[in-house]
């Protein structure tokens, strides 16, 4: 009598917490934020602060946006990550969720939401706060952002953590 394997297939699941909220991205008990950036084709110091990026350079420093620099051009919906500066985060993402003349468009928002939390998941972030990624200078609808950010939160089954959509309220 022969010997039978068998072979199993373990399923894991990965849970994901998916919050949002009103309020300010620089005050969210995280542990990365999201900086909704452009393809970094125009120098930083060239840019007047806007949005999510004038808030983290006014309370957090040129500090990452001098690391962005060297980074170089960023594929549209692309990622990628600096320190915190003077923020309280243990790191910043950069996404380029807008193109040239600071058009977004569904997929650059959907692209960079996904390449963010790849980048927390290689990094094994377990919290990540994300702005309204083209919803301020971008010009797209809130509520259309936040449809597509949360279609692609659930479709990024590798990551595991806490994420956090949030709604700017001004204090």
């Amino acid at each position: 009598m022969g010997l039978r394997w068998l072979a199993f297939s373990k399923r894991v699941e990965i849970f994901m917490k998916l919050s949002i909220v009103h309020g300010d991205l620089l005050d969210q008990k995280v542990e990365v934020i999201v900086n909704a950036w452009n393809r970094n084709l125009i120098p930083w110091w060239l840019l007047l602060p806007h949005g999510v990026s004038g808030a983290i350079k006014r309370r957090g420093g040129y500090k990452p946006f001098q690391e962005l620099m060297w980074k170089g051009i960023l594929p549209l919906g692309g990622a990628t990550i600096t320190s915190a500066g003077r923020l309280p985060f243990k790191a910043i993402i950069h996404i380029a969720g807008i193109g040239l003349l600071w058009l977004p468009s569904k997929k650059s928002v959907y692209d960079s939401v996904v390449n963010a939390l790849k980048l927390a998941s290689e990094r094994s972030f377990r919290s990540i706060a994300f702005p309204l990624i083209g919803a301020g200078v971008g010009g797209l609808a809130p509520d259309v952002v936040l449809e597509i950010m949360q279609t692609a939160v659930s479709d990024s089954s590798f990551y595991s953590g806490e994420v956090t959509i949030v709604q700017y309220t001004q204090r």
